[in-house]
């Protein structure tokens, strides 16, 4: 397959093309950035609530297109109302295009979009789950209004992530653009994943792999990372590790270009990460911990109650070694904890990704790096409101509080996730290339 070059904004729609994976134009080295709106171009959604408010609020408003991107919507209240705004936006003349991952909406009906379809509106399904091509998953959570607004995040479209995340519904974050620049660069992406997703397949062209360039997109606000098979470094995990890294200066180490990073200052570097489902590469786990040691203030919120139960147990496999090395373990309380947000010092991280081997090393995910000052510190603000709904886990009484019984299920759930899974993983990408 040849590489196409990177697309600009006077490129018509990339045509459907024969091949599972996004093309190489999803992903150039670098993009050019633009003028930058400032930090007011950035809001926070500091719950699901919010975020599901805001993409109806923006599909009211779409005067000439929306993109939709979505692992799980569901045919419930909140997505019956998605679909009713995207039918409207289609009843004004507006280009409606969604892409819905197969597997992660698997109980949605194909006629459940019907009327959109025939309002002229476009739905595909991204890689549904049969031949070989049911490995990779589009995790993202994209929506792009006229070119000149987006959202990112981690909630999803379904009843459950319709609340505060305390009171009721799962607790979940997002974050709102309104930069042209980006939000093009954003519907750029779509428009490679579009055309892929509902291909037709040739025989046996699902085994084959993809080339895709680095998936790095200097943006006008932050760093935009596009994670998922067949893209180059500097992939989602080696961003992370290096930003990681780069708090312990007595170890100099080639780092990515991030030339919006400001010098680091000589107080004491934090660490917050809130993320539902933790089971780190090894690199990263050893990142973590080299960073805490170093003095580096370490926080980590995981859920007490989690959708997936195997990953929580997984996740507790670590508490030990985290613990030791003076990581702050917290776990959330009220409701399921859905939310990812990773601060690193003068840095944010929101988006999609979990910090698990699925997210990191199969799935196709976005994360949205920022360093603006006032927007990293509405982060922090969004991250202190979540430990007050936590209890921290003791580092004395943690050890001594596990039976035989809870151990034996957290290695079995270790060594499922974090050693036969990527396994799988591994005997596939090498049977398929």
């Amino acid at each position: 397959m040849s590489l196409r070059a990177p697309a600009t904004d006077d490129d018509p729609p990339l045509p459907p093309t024969k091949t599972d994976a996004p093309p190489a134009s999803a992903a150039p080295t670098v993009v050019p950035a633009e003028p930058a709106a400032g930090p007011a171009a950035l809001t926070w959604l500091r719950t699901g609530a919010e975020g599901i408010a805001a993409v109806l609020r923006n599909l009211a408003t779409a005067r000439e297109s929306v993109r939709l991107e979505i692992y799980t919507f569901a045919p419930d209240g909140v997505g019956q109302r998605i679909r009713d705004a995207l039918l409207a936006a289609c009843e004004r003349k507006v280009r409606v295009q969604v892409i819905v991952d197969a597997l992660g909406s698997y109980d949605l009906p194909d006629a459940f979009f019907a009327p959109v379809r025939a309002a002229g509106g476009e739905m595909r399904w991204f890689n549904p789950p049969k031949r070989f091509n049911f490995g990779a998953r589009d995790h993202r959570k994209l929506f792009v209004f006229d070119e000149t607004r987006a959202i990112v995040g981690g909630f999803n479209l379904a009843d459950e992530y319709d609340g505060d995340g305390v009171d009721h519904g799962w607790r979940d974050l997002g974050l709102e653009i309104h930069d042209v620049p980006l939000a093009r660069k954003l519907g750029a992406s779509f428009d490679a994943f579009f055309a892929r997703s509902g291909a037709k397949l040739r025989p046996f062209q699902a085994l084959r792999r993809s080339r895709l360039k680095p998936a790095a997109i200097e943006a006008t606000l932050g760093e935009l990372f596009l994670g998922g098979p067949g893209l180059g470094p500097p992939s989602l995990k080696i961003a992370l590790r290096q930003d990681l890294l780069g708090l312990c200066p007595q170890k100099k180490r080639r780092r990515l270009d991030h030339s919006a990073a400001p010098t680091l200052p000589k107080t004491r570097a934090q660490v917050d990460l809130a993320t539902p489902y933790f089971l780190p590469t090894f690199r990263l786990l050893r990142a973590i911990l080299r960073v805490a040691r170093a003095g580096c203030r370490v926080r980590l919120v995981l859920p007490v109650r989690s959708d997936v139960r195997l990953s929580q147990l997984a996740a507790r496999r670590f508490y030990g070694r985290l613990l030791r090395a003076g990581v702050e373990i917290y776990e959330y309380q009220p409701q399921v904890l859905h939310m990812k947000l990773l601060l690193i010092d003068q840095a944010a991280y929101v988006g999609s990704a979990n910090l698990d081997p699925r997210s990191l090393n199969l799935n196709y995910e976005l994360l949205l790096r920022v360093t603006d000052p006032t927007t990293v510190a509405a982060g922090r603000e969004i991250f202190e409101s979540v430990l007050q709904n936590s209890v921290r886990v003791n580092p004395k009484s943690w050890s001594r509080q596990r039976s035989w019984w809870q151990l034996w299920q957290e290695r079995w759930a270790f060594f499922l996730l974090a050693r036969v899974d990527p396994y799988l993983v591994r005997l596939r990408e090498r049977w398929l290339g």
